[in-house]
């Protein structure tokens, strides 16, 4: 934009807000919630619904998250959509970059205008730029490192902003679990929200699940006390020793943000004792991939990675297609599953790996979120699979 001194019609509309992408680029906005500045990888989420459950979802720590749909901010934020377990950790994405100023909200369950919510959360958003314009660009060039700046008097540090970005490692090799994991042992025993009455409670569990929290989300807690299971969530850091002392009638290994290779370095051991134990295994997006890395496939870092709440996997156990939220921008190499791991989901976007299970042993994992929090509600089956796999193996 070019200001004209000598024409007093032209608006003085001066920037509040930049994203200075790691090249040097520099995008100029109207800034919103939190000010200040934070650094991280740029990524694009295809989701028209459940901006409150992405933002607050751990797996996007070290994120700024680019929203593709126009209009945020239209259902308000509430408490009962917050996805963040641990509240005194890192509240997931660091950044919003948003294509127009946020939609007020219109909504009965409404308690907060997301601007307020964000300033809350310390959440820096941006406003005012060509979304589709940067989502081609992460298409065509990858997910770049950038940050993003929010000042009021629109005054900014160009090229100290300039050199943080070009000087971030980048998310590849970089464990970001210890930032959201719990700091201490809780169970869990809230069951999914039901319409006019909230959430309830499982006051009659048939299975005791231990939960290792890589980042775990608040509805996949749910959606297991919702089959039946009494939770108990362990640090991240745990040991398959603490683990199965629990006696538990499953493992769950959860979500979580940052490269699976770094946080496998203390996680996969675990994984295989627990495995070797017997004891059904249940993966999801990070816990899947380092099932894999614990079975001895590899991961490998995505060019755009999957963000969006419509997303197409196959089921190759069952030939059927379901339509699927995802969040992750590393994945399962397909090319390296062993022998016994077999590939049971695939996308149908760009054929990568979405699923596994271990042949003769109850153990199996995706890639996405069938926790629906935003998204369809298509895998849910998932939750009931990884409960008849514990009832077979109470049963004989």
């Amino acid at each position: 934009m070019t200001q004209h001194d000598n024409d007093p019609a032209w608006p003085d509309h001066k920037p509040t807000a930049l994203l200075v992408l790691a090249d040097g680029t520099v995008l100029e906005g109207f800034g919103l919630g939190a000010e200040g500045h934070a650094v991280g990888e740029v990524c694009f989420n295809t989701a028209m619904t459940g901006y409150e459950e992405i933002l607050t979802d751990p797996s996007y720590a070290g994120q700024l998250i680019t929203f593709t749909f126009p209009h945020i901010g239209n259902v308000g934020t509430n408490d009962d959509d917050i996805e963040t377990v641990n509240m005194a950790a890192t509240p997931g994405a660091r950044g919003v970059i948003l294509r127009t100023a946020i939609t007020d909200p219109s909504n009965y369950r409404a308690t907060k205008h997301l601007d307020q919510w964000l300033k809350a959360r310390g959440i820096i958003g941006l406003s005012g730029i060509d979304t589709r314009a940067l989502t081609a660009l992460i298409r065509s060039k990858g997910m770049p490192n950038a940050v993003i700046a929010h000042s009021r008097t629109g005054e900014f540090d160009l090229h100290g902003l300039k050199e943080e970005a070009r000087e971030w490692p980048g998310l590849e090799g970089m464990d970001l679990v210890p930032m959201v994991t719990s700091g201490q042992r809780f169970t869990w025993d809230e069951t999914p929200w039901a319409w006019d009455k909230g959430f309830g409670r499982q006051e009659k569990p048939e299975f005791n699940v231990v939960a290792i929290d890589y980042g775990i989300k608040r509805n996949i807690l749910r959606l297991l006390a919702g089959v039946g299971c009494k939770v108990t969530v362990v640090p991240a850091t745990t040991s398959s020793e603490d683990i199965l002392a629990l006696k538990p009638d499953g493992v769950f290994l959860s979500n979580g943000p940052g490269d699976p290779a770094a946080t496998g370095k203390y996680a996969v051991p675990v994984i295989r004792d627990v495995i070797k134990s017997g004891t059904p295994t249940f993966g999801i997006c990070l816990g899947h991939q380092m099932l894999g890395l614990a079975v001895g496939a590899k991961t490998k870092k995505m060019h755009q990675g999957h963000h969006g709440a419509n997303h197409p996997v196959k089921d190759e156990t069952t030939g059927k297609v379901e339509i699927t939220s995802m969040n992750h921008g590393f994945a399962v190499d397909e090319t390296t599953l062993p022998k016994g791991a077999t590939q049971t989901h695939v996308s149908l976007f760009d054929g990568s790996n979405c699923g596994i299970q271990l042949d003769g042993k109850p153990v199996f994992s995706v890639q996405y979120h069938p926790e629906a929090s935003p998204g369809p509600r298509d895998s849910h089956y998932l939750f009931q699979r990884f409960a008849d796999l514990m009832r077979q193996k109470k049963s004989a």
